[in-house]
């Protein structure tokens, strides 16, 4: 870029990607709803969602998109048997719950003004949703969700064909993005993008100063490598990463591999990496004997506290108290999850904040 032209791309009108930390006027949700993605019975996952729905209501409003009069009904009725709070239901038919990954990203400009509630100037990034790499054709139609919901949203949208997923990115709101090289540099998504490109990329549309690169996921995830299963900040500087001390379970080498590379690291403010390790549970199973990603790190920060994904494991106690630790001003609100992750995913992959 010469130095007469203007650079228009979200960095350059100075938007950043805020850590998901900060305070949210709403999240996004999605109603349960395929038998095919819960094979094991929908009603269960829908109990999760509405459990976790209520969890975050209490701090801030809840957008659920259901599909129709028939399908809001039913939430609503299962919301209030959860004790939910504030949730707007919103009429946008999806094809699956995945707002984590097809929903728009919202950045902000500037800082809040203190005791006003008001928000920040936002614009939402509507990255292209490709079902992780053409897996499932039938789901590519939440590309669309971004433009559908952007009148609800009120807040400018700017789309491109830059293939991202929000659940391979992991970011500090300070300059600082975590993603993995099974993900971002798989040719399934951006095959003529190269690693410099995509941090290029990234920089631009995210207002990221350094990219730091892990290498892959856990077992069982079908999205090859999402960051929010294995490695989340929990300040600047500082992250949780998942470990599994058993070296003959799958997911042993990768996170080891993980952790070493964490090591080495130093973020966009060049501070060298703080690591806290977080345990994985123990294998959870789907009623064909397969191994579902079921992790810890797939917590969600809201207003009202950390929602953690538990599964009837013996780590559940001590992730709680790890996540509790990270977020002493928070409150720790646990979710059981083994039903929802039936579908291949949990409490982050199923939501998006919208920060003020």
């Amino acid at each position: 870029m010469s130095e007469h032209e203007v650079d228009e791309s979200p960095r350059g009108l100075g938007f950043r990607w805020p850590a998901e930390w900060e305070p949210h006027e709403a999240t996004l949700l999605a109603w349960p709803h395929d038998p095919t993605t819960w094979p094991g019975g929908v009603e269960r996952a829908e109990h999760a969602m509405a459990a976790f729905a209520a969890a975050v209501s209490q701090g801030e409003r809840v957008d659920l998109l259901v599909a129709d009069e028939r399908q809001a009904e039913r939430a609503n009725g299962m919301l209030v048997d959860a004790g939910a709070a504030e949730v707007r239901l919103v009429l946008v038919e999806t094809a699956d719950v995945w707002l984590r990954d097809y929903g728009p990203i919202t950045l902000v400009k500037g800082a809040l003004a203190k005791g006003t509630g008001e928000a920040r100037e936002r614009l939402s990034i509507d990255f292209t949703f490709n079902a992780w790499g053409g897996k499932y054709e039938e789901l590519l139609a939440d590309n669309e969700i971004p433009v559908r919901i952007q009148e609800v949203l009120d807040i400018p949208l700017m789309s491109t064909d830059f293939v991202l997923e929000g659940g391979s990115i992991e970011g500090d709101g300070e300059g600082t993005l975590i993603t993995t090289e099974q993900c971002l540099l798989n040719p399934n998504r951006n095959p003529d993008l190269s690693r410099e490109d995509l941090t290029d990329v990234l920089g631009m549309f995210l207002g990221i100063e350094k990219v730091l690169w892990l290498g892959e996921g856990v077992a069982g995830d079908d999205t090859d490598g999402h960051v929010d299963d294995i490695t989340r900040f929990v300040a600047p500087g500082k992250v949780v990463t998942a470990m599994q001390p058993d070296k003959a379970d799958p997911d042993h080498k990768p996170l080891k591999a993980n952790f070493r590379r964490l090591q080495k690291m130093r973020d966009a403010k060049g501070r060298r990496i703080e690591i806290v390790e977080l345990p994985m549970p123990a294998p959870v199973l789907n009623g064909k004997g397969e191994r579902l990603p079921a992790s810890h790190a797939n917590f969600y920060v809201c207003n009202a506290g950390v929602c953690v994904p538990v599964f009837g494991s013996p780590t559940d106690d001590e992730a709680c108290a790890i996540l509790g630790a990270c977020f002493p001003e928070r409150e720790v609100l646990p979710i059981r999850c083994e039903h929802l992750v039936e579908g291949l995913g949990s409490l982050h992959c199923v939501s998006q904040q919208v920060p003020l």
